[in-house]
């Protein structure tokens, strides 16, 4: 299940403190369910054939043992839950903000589309198509020449009528020889939100995220 998070409900405190009460509680039965047990065998046992003080000691230390783990379990638990809570709270901050993930597809907003790309090494032309999802040539942008890293483009949608998002292909040459290149899409988030402990993030122009998958954040 994921719980979406706002700017709107960020003030709402999460409180996992009943868990950890009743992790204790049970922790606690335990211990006295055993004391009761220990305390019934030796006025039970043989007088002359008592328990071992070794024995007893074991037993002792095994209920210790056992409860101890019990108790880190719960407080593990408890800690991992609080810390996705707040993770996702101060995620908040966030929205509005426009990121960066690894792909060729294009969102349009207000009629534009904007991505990236990342060039291996310099080029002296670079060029990049535009394409309808079902492939069909809508337009080309020739960028020039672009040094190695990472450089923004942008692409007037304004005239997009098309039925879903339109992606791009990047071609880069230097000397005529073909240079490596990595595109991104840019979007922007629109809310956050936890799934277990993996926090999501929903974009304006397409399907949640995972929050890894965001490769930068302006």
């Amino acid at each position: 299940m994921t719980t979406a998070v706002s700017a709107a409900t960020a003030a709402t405190p999460v409180s996992s403190g009943s868990t950890t009460k009743s992790a204790l509680a049970e922790a606690t039965a335990s211990q006295d369910r055993f004391l009761k047990l220990l305390v019934a065998q030796l006025n039970n046992q043989d007088p002359m054939n008592p328990m071992d003080n070794a024995q007893m000691t074991s037993q002792m230390a095994q209920i210790n043992t056992v409860t101890g783990i019990q108790q880190l379990n719960e407080t593990m638990k408890s800690m991992g839950g609080q810390f996705a809570s707040m993770q996702a709270l101060q995620s908040t901050s966030l929205i509005g903000h426009d990121v960066l993930l690894e792909g060729n597809t294009l969102s349009v907003d207000a009629g534009k589309a904007k991505g990236a790309i990342e060039l291996s090494s310099r080029a002296d032309t670079v060029k990049v198509d535009i394409l309808s999802p079902t492939g069909q040539l809508l337009d080309t942008l020739n960028l020039g020449a672009m040094g190695t890293g990472r450089h923004d483009f942008e692409w007037d949608a304004s005239g997009y009528t098309g039925v879903g998002s339109p992606h791009y292909n990047v071609t880069a040459t230097q000397g005529g020889k073909n240079v490596e290149t990595t595109p991104f899409a840019k979007d922007t988030i629109a809310s956050v939100g936890t799934s277990g402990s993996t926090l999501s993030v929903q974009l304006k122009g397409r399907e949640a995220i995972a929050y890894e998958a965001i490769q930068v954040i302006y």
